[in-house]
Formats: structure tokens, C-alpha cells, sequence
């Protein structure tokens, strides 16, 4: 299988490298994997996530995410790049004074998609899960575990090769987690995209194979 994400020697820093947050960590990630990334408050798993996706540069050592040298990845491949990552918030991140079914299909506005597939998706994707009741609604109108189902859904829907998830059930309760772990996992196994989601607690109840990383003192290790 490829890897999706290779990181050699990895050294995450701010501060013009004075405050280092990773340093010497290698790694793969291969398609289709589901991958837990856990660790004490302010170890750096946030940071990590945000190098996937080139909110960050690598301060040094290397870091390919869908064949792309984040160390030297121009702005257009980044764009192109960022068209096939779904990225979950634990926030939501959702635009209040849009319905629910526009929030779903934002990456396709901004990738100028025609308003008939916009719709189709949008339709596809809330009935996935589960609000094909509330597309009309706003944000605001919805619990917060049906506000990170949208941001699910959203972030579904360009198909991406790779999801990003940063403590997606971190403000849910255990039912809407149980929710969201479900919808994820189905991403993984249906769609064969990669999940990778940084969480403080693995679900207890976990249905498909998964590898699980630790950040710690700066470094980055998997769990046998």
C-alpha cells in the first residue's frame, strides 16, 4: 500500500526553532489506515495535524503528505492539496448564518462546484448522517453533537483521501461521540480514506483495526 503521510528526522518548532515542540519523528501512515493520536495538554498533537495540512512548516527533517514535500510545497499545491483533506474541528467551525445544508457543501463553493452537485452531495451527505431533517436550519439551532455531525458531513464532502480530526468529541456527549466515532469509521472502511484524529481518550468501543501514536517530551511513538 502507499503511504499517505511520511515523516523522516520531523522537527516542529515556532519561534524561529527556539521553541521546539517535535523533534526526530519518523514515521508512515498508509491508505486506508484509521490512526489515534494521543498525549498530555500542549505535546504537540494539535501542531502535528496543523504540518498535515501546511498551516506549519517543518522547521527541519521531512514531511510528504499525499506525495507533497511540505518543507517546499508551493501555494497552488497546497490549494490542490487542501481540496482532498476534510478537517474536523472540535469547535465546529461553522458559519452561523448559513443553513446547515450550505455549511455541508462549502468546500464545493469554494472549489466552485455547480449548485446542482452542491445540492446532490449536500442531500447524500446529511442523509448520511442523519440531518435531512435540518437543512434548513442554522448552526445555532442544532446541539453541539449534531453541529460536529455537519462538521462531519463537511468535511466528507469532496471524498478526501485523508481526514483530519482535531478531539472531534471533545465538547460531546458519550451518545453524539458514539455518533461521530461511527461516522468516522465508516469514512475509513467505505471511503478507504486515512483518518487520523487527535484525541485526549480512545473510544472504549472501537470496531476496526486502528494504530495509536503518542506524543511525548517532543517525541512521537506508536503503541504496540
Amino acid at each position: 500500500m502507499a503511504n499517505v503521510i511520511e515523516a523522516k528526522d520531523l522537527k516542529l518548532a515556532y519561534n524561529n526553532g527556539k521553541n521546539v515542540i517535535i523533534e526526530n519523528a519518523t514515521f508512515n501512515i498508509q491508505a486506508g489506515e484509521f490512526i489515534f493520536i494521543t498525549g498530555p495538554s500542549g505535546s504537540g498533537k494539535s501542531t502535528l495535524l496543523k504540518s498535515m495540512y501546511g498551516q506549519i512548516k517543518p522547521f527541519s527533517g521531512t514531511l510528504k503528505v499525499g506525495g507533497y514535500d511540505m518543507k517546499k510545497i508551493k501555494k497552488s499545491q497546497l490549494q490542490q492539496l487542501r481540496r482532498n483533506i476534510g478537517i474536523i474541528f472540535q469547535d465546529y467551525k461553522l458559519v452561523n448564518e448559513w443553513t446547515v445544508e450550505k455549511n455541508v457543501v462549502l468546500p464545493l463553493i469554494i472549489t466552485g462546484y455547480s449548485l446542482d452537485v452542491q445540492k446532490v452531495q449536500a442531500q447524500k451527505l446529511l442523509a448520511h448522517v442523519k440531518l435531512t431533517e435540518q437543512a434548513n436550519k442554522y448552526p445555532l439551532e442544532l446541539s453541539g453533537g449534531e453541529q460536529q455531525r455537519v462538521g462531519v458531513a463537511r468535511a466528507l464532502s469532496k471524498n478526501p483521501f485523508l481526514i483530519l480530526a482535531d478531539e472531534p468529541t471533545g465538547n460531546l456527549d458519550e451518545f453524539s461521540s458514539g455518533v461521530v466515532w461511527d461516522l468516522l469509521e465508516n469514512a475509513c472502511e467505505q471511503l478507504n480514506a486515512t483518518v487520523l484524529v487527535v484525541t485526549h481518550k480512545i473510544p472504549a468501543i472501537f470496531n476496526i483495526p486502528y494504530r495509536h501514536f503518542i506524543i511525548e517530551n517532543g517525541g512521537v511513538h506508536e503503541v504496540h
